[in-house]
């Protein structure tokens, strides 16, 4: 479908050439995280910005900002994500970051119920990727970044001894 092709190509255009949520935050009290795609230097700094994350999934994605540079799919993805994510909460997050690679068709992604019904909205532009294999990696390194700042944010503090 061209109309369609046409569509999704502009999209992530919109998000490249415009990129939202651009930026830092300080840390701490937000988590910084580096992302990078040795195999065509794709790289990503995320702020990620979780209110009471004693509370794990249950905490909630406040703000997140992105830097980096990259190829226009690399960077219109991490654009696409942190409109997606702010406002949620952890475990919402991580849902999404499962039903986003199931599109990508990452292999020993394991959907769980529910997954199947998130909507992707513009994150769907992307689908076209998943023709280029090489490709996927780009698309999905801020969502990789993204992932790791959940697991450092919401992890529970080591015990002092």
């Amino acid at each position: 479908m061209p109309g369609l092709e046409d569509l999704y190509r502009e999209i992530i255009l919109d998000h490249y050439r415009t990129p939202r949520n651009r930026g830092e935050l300080d840390s701490p009290p937000a988590i910084e995280t580096n992302g990078h795609n040795p195999l065509c230097g794709d790289e990503i700094t995320l702020f990620l910005l979780v209110d009471d994350a004693s509370k794990g999934d249950a905490a909630t994605v406040s703000d997140v900002k992105i830097g980096g540079q990259g190829c226009s799919i690399s960077q219109s993805s991490a654009s696409m994500m942190s409109q997606a994510v702010i406002g949620k909460t952890a475990g919402e997050a991580r849902a999404l970051i499962r039903r986003f690679k199931s599109l990508m068709s990452i292999e020993g992604i394991e959907l769980q119920p529910g997954d199947d019904d998130i909507a992707l909205g513009d994150l769907e532009a992307l689908q076209g990727v998943v023709k280029f294999p090489v490709r996927i990696k780009c698309a999905v390194l801020s969502w990789n970044t993204l992932a790791d700042a959940l697991d450092r944010a919401t992890s529970e503090p080591p015990a002092s001894g």
